[in-house]
């Protein structure tokens, strides 16, 4: 295992490596266009876990900095999960949003509900009071 470091600095985000990770690599993202994930990048307050100066995680907060927030993009390096990288990566987040103060931080997840409920996040109940609009 490697010696893993969290931050927060914007400056070491390798954009070529978060796209290839999200475009290849999610069911979310995939084919998503480079332009478009650094025009997302630019619009949130963006983590990586680190490996030396080899980005091995990312994860992007939207928020308004004050009361909300949305996490996304959540992805670690798929030739390293396993290895706790999940887990210092929301560590960190969760430290950042408890700094921020915010009331509410959401997340939308396929399969990692168990990773997420560790560091704090609930199914929304009731479902009733939440509403979305997708984009058709």
């Amino acid at each position: 295992m490697g010696e893993y470091e969290f931050s927060g600095d914007a400056a070491r985000l390798d954009g070529a490596w978060v796209h290839r990770m999200l475009s290849e690599h999610s069911y979310w993202a995939r084919g998503r266009s480079r332009e478009l994930q650094d025009a997302a990048n630019a619009g949130s307050r963006c983590f990586g876990v680190y490996d030396g100066e080899r980005q091995v995680a990312f994860a992007r907060l939207v928020t308004d900095g004050a009361t909300f927030g949305w996490l996304a993009d959540v992805i670690v390096d798929p030739d390293r999960r396993g290895e706790g990288i999940g887990k210092l990566l929301l560590s960190g987040i969760v430290a950042e949003i408890d700094r921020l103060g915010l009331k509410r931080t959401v997340l939308k997840t396929d399969d990692a509900h168990t990773l997420y409920a560790r560091h704090g996040w609930e199914p929304v109940t009731p479902p009733g009071d939440w509403l979305v609009r997708g984009r058709r």
